[in-house]
């Protein structure tokens, strides 16, 4: 039977072996969570969500040993991985499942005399979930919780470079008493991916990933009328305007860079700074990236880990040996980060200056430790250069003025605009992009309105 294998970035042993989904064990998933919706349909809304939260609050209480599964797993810093859990996941999913009453709530349009008229959101079937593995338990979260809670089966294929996650959602699911058939996970490839979104139990895909998966997810529903959600990454920009506060500024675009090792859709890849305090501005951004301990990331005191795998890193130096190629300049020593080596995934942090968009770096996904600086002239320029992508998931604003970041956010062409904040996805507001970061919405009360179909009730009165 044909097996996968997870090579931990840390030290490259085989943390994980496992056997690849068959045929028949696919076609059991499918028939499973079909039988299932029925019933969990029907349970009441308070039930599903009580039965949802039991298996979340597990979880979180078992996040010391998720976090050091998912640092051996893809590579985060041990100090970091546990918040993946108790911060974000806890704060997406609680929120998903109180406002739910809320977001699936009848909508009942004026009276009209003799007739009782109402529209109602009804779960769309089975839901399949397709998750990466840089922040797999908040990408795999924004789709999984509401998804039954709205009263769909679910089945999640995680990423092979973190199956332990989908183990763990099961766990957590059977231990809160969700009936069989209602969650359940496979490891499998893509020809099987492809073939579970041409199966008419399948009725939504929610994929998070590459442009190229996006695309291939498309092609496999093309023959159905299927809803898809797709969050296929971004080239996310900031602003640093000259009323900026720096300290503030640079401490907060640095992290929003960095951390993780760049290994986000909605880390900054990219920043413009208004030219009167861009000299400043580099000198005190290149100084705190310097403080970055990169090493091994299950000792507490590493802050920078590997990226997931060599091939990973192999492609950010390309991208930094292309820019240096073509004018750019390193501002960051290899020498001062000996843990980084060629031919591993371990590579130190880069700053690259004199930068411009003929470079890949300012244009395509780095999706690693490496950040472009540019300095700019004015609001136009900068808008300009920010809407130069074909991406468009979120875009940062750092200034002091509430009324110059709304009137410049309503120009930006992406899916979230921030202001003095970056990298970081609030629960009440719609996950969405523009170009090609995607389409579909994930949470807030929107979240839920890709996972259901309206249904009409015109009923006369006798």
């Amino acid at each position: 039977m044909p097996k996968f294998k997870v090579v931990s970035p840390v030290d490259g042993s085989v943390y994980v072996e496992r056997e690849v989904a068959t045929d028949a064990e696919i076609e059991a998933t499918l028939e499973r969570a079909a039988r299932a919706r029925t019933g969990w349909r029907a349970r009441p809304l308070e039930e599903r969500q009580e039965l949802v939260q039991r298996a979340v609050d597990y979880l979180v209480e078992r996040a010391d040993v998720l976090a050091e599964e998912l640092t051996w797993q893809m590579g985060r810093p041990i100090a970091h991985t546990p918040f993946e859990i108790t911060r974000g996941f806890k704060e997406r999913a609680d929120y998903m499942i109180r406002i739910a009453p809320r977001a699936l709530a009848d909508l009942v349009p004026e009276p009209m005399e003799g007739f009782t008229r109402f529209i109602r959101r009804e779960p769309l079937g089975t839901v399949l979930v397709l998750a990466p593995w840089n922040y797999p338990w908040l990408t795999s979260v924004n789709s999984v919780v509401p998804a039954l809670v709205a009263g769909n089966t679910v089945i999640l294929k995680m990423s092979t470079q973190t199956p332990l996650v989908a183990e763990r959602y099961q766990e957590a699911f059977d231990a809160a008493g969700l009936p069989e058939g209602v969650f359940q996970y496979l490891h499998t490839g893509h020809k099987a991916v492809e073939r579970m979104i041409g199966d008419e139990r399948i009725d939504f895909v929610a994929f998070t990933g590459s442009v190229p998966g996006g695309h291939a997810v498309v092609k496999a529903a093309s023959d159905r009328f299927i809803g898809t959600g797709l969050e296929l990454g971004g080239k996310d920009p900031a602003y640093v305007m000259e009323d900026a506060d720096l300290d503030f500024t640079v401490e907060n675009t640095v992290d929003g860079a960095f951390f993780n090792a760049g290994q986000s859709c909605c880390a900054i890849e990219r920043i413009y700074v208004h030219e009167k305090v861009y000299d400043a501005f580099v000198e005190r951004y290149v100084e705190l990236v310097k403080q970055y301990k990169l090493g091994d990331p299950t000792d507490p005191e590493t802050t920078l880990g590997p990226l997931v795998r060599t091939s990973a890193a192999d492609w950010v130096r390309e991208q930094i040996a292309e820019a240096v190629s073509k004018g750019a300049k390193a501002l960051i020593d290899p020498a001062l980060f000996p843990q980084a080596r060629e031919g591993t995934p371990y590579l130190a942090p880069q700053v690259l200056v004199d930068v411009n968009h003929r470079m890949s770096v300012m244009t395509e996904e780095t999706f690693g430790p490496v950040v472009g600086i540019m300095k700019v002239r004015s609001d136009e320029e900068a808008l300009a250069l920010m809407n130069d992508s074909k991406y468009g998931l979120t875009a940062s604003l750092w200034t002091r003025d509430l009324e110059r970041a709304e009137t410049l956010g309503a120009q930006i062409e992406t899916g979230t605009v921030f202001m003095n904040r970056a990298d970081y996805l609030d629960p009440a507001l719609a996950w969405t992009g523009v170009k090609d970061t995607g389409r579909g919405i994930t949470l807030s009360e929107l979240g839920y309105h890709q996972l259901t179909r309206v249904k009409s009730y015109h009923l006369r009165h006798r």
